[in-house]
């Protein structure tokens, strides 16, 4: 810990232990910003980089609404009914009839939850593993 969340803070803490002893850590726990994942790779490659929920499921909320937000503005250019704006109630049965990104989306987002649930670090492995083919097949981009 650092008394600024900075990337020089955090490579002051890699420098006042040293190479040695940074090689020796078997777990690291951060958030997801991207200085702090860089500084992670060069100096623990070989640690276990664990991240918390809170972060994973922001990442997740904030990706569903940038496919939302992209496909909303490509419906309205296309002179389509805006069924997407974030104002508005739907159900989700509602939407399912429109087969957008953005369902599919939001029923990925929905299905990892079960990820918190396994008990059994190999069964949440394939799980996971299972989850990410579906997400790279469902061709939602960002």
């Amino acid at each position: 810990m650092g008394r600024e969340r900075t990337i020089e803070s955090f490579q002051g803490f890699f420098a006042v232990i040293g190479d040695e002893l940074a090689s020796k850590i078997v777990y690291v726990c951060s958030d997801m910003w991207e200085p702090y994942l860089k500084v992670i790779r060069e100096k623990c490659s070989e640690a276990l980089h664990i991240l918390d929920r809170f972060h994973i499921v922001a990442k997740m909320n904030k990706a569903l609404d940038e496919v939302r937000a992209g496909e909303s503005r490509r419906i309205a250019s296309e002179g389509g009914v805006p069924v997407l704006k974030t104002e508005q109630r739907f159900r989700l049965r509602d939407l399912l009839r429109y087969n957008l990104k953005t369902v599919r989306a939001y029923l990925l987002k929905e299905a990892f939850q079960q990820l918190w649930d396994y008990n059994s670090p190999a069964w949440a492995g394939k799980f996971l593993d299972d989850w990410c083919r579906q997400v790279m097949g469902s061709r939602i981009e960002l």
